[in-house]
């Protein structure tokens, strides 16, 4: 098995539920995105991030707004819409269980092993 596959394959299913919590927080630049998961260790491409953004924005999760830039063209800043809101409140309550219960079986040590 390939492991950078299978660590692709895990980043990708909780991308959505990252971009959306960084837009939670406020107005967002994509490339201002693009740093903050960089920061956190989770690299994305802008060639990857603009297709979900997109997206998200036909899914009416959110909107967006021009603003002027002094250099260069004007930027497309996007914000969690109410529907936005409520998708990602869902998404956070299915992280947390997900969380909970890979916890639950990758830390423990009280675990007999099952036979099958």
């Amino acid at each position: 098995m390939n492991i950078e596959n299978t660590q692709s394959q895990m980043r990708k299913g909780i991308l959505e539920f990252c971009i959306l919590s960084i837009i939670r927080r406020g107005e967002a630049y994509p490339s201002d995105i693009v740093e903050e998961m960089r920061a956190a260790n989770l690299h994305i491409l802008e060639g990857t991030l603009y297709p979900l953004l997109t997206r998200l924005k036909n899914a009416e999760m959110l909107t967006y707004r021009w603003v002027e830039s002094n250099s260069g063209p004007p930027r497309k800043y996007f914000s969690l819409t109410e529907k936005g809101e409520a998708f990602y409140k869902e998404l956070q309550q299915t992280w947390q269980e997900l969380a909970n219960g890979v916890n639950a079986l990758t830390q423990s040590t009280n675990h007999q092993p099952t036979n099958l």
